[in-house]
């Protein structure tokens, strides 16, 4: 029997790969070793309970205040006495976090075959995602398999020498994820709220936001609503303590505005189905509302999913108040330019990519 071992420390990791966990799980030769490291402590415990995954391993590394630097030592630290006790015959890591990054470094120091599930994403600037775009491109560097979502990620790869046998296009777990948690029958008390508007779902937490752009975005958003009586914001709020004293301070006193606490991910999965328009910074949430067919304005100077902005469901707008306002009028007001958005695509993936992963990983082990 072989070995794996899969670490998670955030919530999108441990979304993501539970498709891959439940697939691995059903292989009799492989022995899968799930660890949480716990860098967003309170946000992963939230999906290991919902979805059921009870990490062999808990970590639990995650401190008041943390800065990268105590992450990625403390992981690193924590991963090297781990990996040299258990001497996996595998790793997997998925896309670019803190935790990904520094578990796939220390695989690389003692010599262990890293699976990079959700490699070859690329802005191509190296402080946009910050710090995941390092992260990404790092992990590509010093990977053995690279399970690339896309063949566009896979063309990135390509470029970068990477062998293209090393190289498989399985699409995104997240699409195995969203085609089972979004129900016809669903309510809410915040969907009912919003029930007689055109409702605008927002998420913002990129690092290299806070500050003066997450400002001109929040400012962006009230002018909006100020100027557009028929529409209403819910805005499931990050922990983080600095965005929401930047959001309260500018939002908080609108009437048509609700912040919310987080919702879990099958809660977040069924506002997008039943939202108007979605306003975000995240990168998974691109790849989701694709899927939905959800109109999305993307708050950055570039993305990494650049498949949804070519099928026309995504439209990159920066972080200008000026300009973002002016594009989510247009949107409002023009009713052929939105259905034109509305396009559902299988651009991410067709809901297979956690059995299609854990058979090639299968394959691949037998050898």
């Amino acid at each position: 029997m072989k070995t794996i071992m899969m670490f998670l420390g955030t919530r999108p990791e441990a979304i993501k790969m539970w498709p891959l966990i439940k697939a691995l799980r059903k292989k009799k030769d492989i022995k899968l070793i799930v660890c949480a490291t716990g860098q967003h402590q309170e946000l992963l415990k939230q999906v290991l309970e919902l979805f059921k995954i009870e990490p062999d391993i808990s970590l639990k590394i995650m401190k008041v205040n943390q800065k990268l630097e105590e992450i990625t030592c403390e992981i690193l630290i924590e991963a090297s006495k781990l990996l040299t006790k258990i001497n996996p015959n595998m790793v997997l890591v998925h896309g670019d976090t803190t935790t990904a990054f520094a578990v796939g470094l220390e695989c690389f120091y003692q010599g262990i075959p890293i699976g990079h599930i959700e490699a070859g994403l690329r802005t191509y600037s190296i402080e946009n995602p910050f710090p995941e775009e390092f992260n990404r491109r790092v992990l590509s560097l010093i990977s053995t398999w690279h399970f690339a979502p896309t063949e566009e990620a896979k063309n990135n790869l390509l470029k970068e020498n990477i062998s293209p046998d090393k190289i498989y296009v399985t699409g995104n777990t997240v699409i195995d994820v969203i085609k089972k948690s979004v129900v016809e029958k669903y309510n809410h008390v915040e969907l009912q709220w919003a029930n007689d508007s055109r409702m605008l779902l927002v998420t913002m937490h990129r690092r290299e936001n806070i500050g003066t752009a997450m400002e001109k975005i929040f400012l962006a958003i009230k002018k909006i609503v100020e100027e557009c009586e028929n529409v209403k914001v819910i805005f499931p709020i990050h922990l983080n303590p600095l965005i929401r004293t930047l959001a309260y301070r500018i939002l908080g006193d609108m009437e048509r505005i609700h912040i919310i606490e987080p919702l879990n991910v099958i809660e977040f999965h069924n506002f997008m189905a039943r939202s108007y328009m979605i306003l975000t910074d995240s990168g998974g949430v691109q790849e989701e509302a694709a899927f939905l067919g959800k109109p999305v304005l993307v708050m950055r100077e570039v993305s990494e999913r650049m498949e949804g902005i070519k099928e026309n469901v995504l439209k990159l707008v920066g972080t200008d108040t000026d300009k973002i306002h002016e594009c989510v009028l247009s949107i409002l007001n023009n009713y052929q330019l939105y259905k034109q958005m509305c396009n559902p695509t299988d651009v991410y993936g067709d809901g297979c990519a956690g059995e299609r992963i854990a058979n090639i990983l299968n394959e691949i082990l037998s050898k």
